[in-house]
């Protein structure tokens, strides 16, 4: 092995240094006080599962992320969890299972068999929140609020682009068709993409509905700000179903108004469609073609646990955030003495118990100022100890 193999990490996996996890653990906490004065209850899913748990329900969706390996004890496929959402729906429907709406959070290291863009990271730091128990737009809100607390933790809510839409929108069009399975899977994904010649060309191909097929011809491209709502009331007037989506949207928006985030509808947003049911919300920022946090309401998350209770939730990728946060260095104290020397150990103590960052000079090292992140040191004077600045 030469020497560069030896420290070779994998295409993805990154190491975090300090200054870079500084700024990750400073907005880590205080994301999670964030959270708790709003509720919800901090959650640690197990790093590990057997693959039959892992991918289940909502999680099938990750088989092609997840990386599997053989559990040593039992000879069993276990499977590395690629996202925590499906971990935490089983908790509320199988380990907790309480009656009352229940907020959960969680915060900690995914891993993904490949990332969700090129040249991005396959190791993410998720943190989010899940809400069980509600189906309104109250608990909507209360999470697209609570993610936007969450860019404002990051210092990014007036840079940032709030995306809302809503897949029922487009599950009572197809309804309305009696597509076969393989044809909707690839309308889905002529949708991902917004491919406009492929879709005129699917539609043409096929004797569907007439205004069904006009408002699957229209709505990947009903994108924008709440002037759509007016164009697509009248495009689904024969769908009230589709209508009764809208209402829900366009209610959310109007909530939202006065919110910081420049607010941007796209009534034609699939992302996730497997496993939503109603609103989709994602964060960017202008120009990103991927969100710096996504969720959304999945009311059919626990069923496969046996309790499908109404869910909405966001996550992030916390390493994503933190490198868009300013977080101020704050700098520290070099302490030159000894801990034999009581008064000297007494002072040290008081400053960290002030919330001072104390580094202690060892004997015969290069105790370079600089390169330990102090700019004051403590020294030794007439009355005692003394902090005093590090001249340059």
């Amino acid at each position: 092995m030469n020497q560069e193999e030896q420290w070779l990490l994998p295409d993805g996996v990154e190491e975090v240094l300090p200054e870079r996890a500084r700024a990750i653990e400073h907005l880590r906490r205080r994301a999670l006080d964030l959270y708790q004065s709003w509720g919800y209850e901090l959650v640690f899913p197990p790093l590990i599962e057997f693959l039959e748990s892992l991918l289940n329900g909502a999680g099938r969706d990750l088989e092609r992320e997840t990386f599997k390996i053989t559990d040593q004890l039992s000879g069993r496929l276990m499977g590395v969890r690629a996202d925590m959402t499906p971990q935490v729906a089983r908790m509320d429907a199988h380990s907790l299972r309480h009656g009352a709406p229940t907020r959960l959070c969680y915060c900690s290291t995914a891993l993904r068999a490949r990332p969700a863009q090129a040249g991005g990271s396959r190791v993410p730091y998720q943190l989010g929140v899940e809400l069980f128990g509600h189906d309104g737009a109250e608990s909507d809100l209360e999470v697209i609020l609570l993610m936007l607390e969450t860019m404002a933790l990051a210092g990014i809510q007036d840079r940032v682009v709030l995306d809302l839409g809503h897949v029922g929108i487009f599950r009572s069009l197809v309804a309305a068709c009696d597509l076969t399975a393989a044809d909707q899977a690839r309308l889905e994904d002529i949708y991902l993409r917004k491919a406009r010649t492929e879709l005129d060309a699917f539609l043409t191909e096929r004797t569907l509905p007439a205004e069904a097929s006009r408002a699957l011809a229209e709505l990947p491209f009903l994108d924008g700000d709440s002037a759509v709502f007016g164009h697509a009331r009248a495009l689904l007037a024969d769908f009230p179903e589709a209508l009764a989506a809208l209402a829900a949207l366009e209610a959310l928006a109007e909530a939202l108004a006065g919110c910081p985030a420049r607010l941007h509808l796209d009534l034609g947003e699939l992302r996730g469609y497997h496993y939503h049911t109603g609103v989709v919300l994602a964060v960017y920022l202008p120009g990103d073609s991927e969100p710096l946090a996504k969720g959304g309401r999945y009311d059919h998350i626990g069923e496969v646990f046996g309790r499908a209770r109404p869910a909405t939730g966001f996550s992030a990728d916390l390493k994503k955030l933190a490198a868009l946060a300013a977080v101020p260095r704050g700098g520290g104290v070099l302490a030159r003495g000894k801990l034999s020397d009581a008064a000297f150990a007494a002072k040290v103590a008081a400053l960290r118990a002030d919330g001072e960052r104390v580094v202690l000079a060892l004997p015969g090292a290069d105790n370079d100022p600089g390169e330990l992140g102090c700019d004051r040191q403590l020294v030794a004077a007439d009355n005692g100890w003394t902090i005093q600045p590090i001249s340059s």
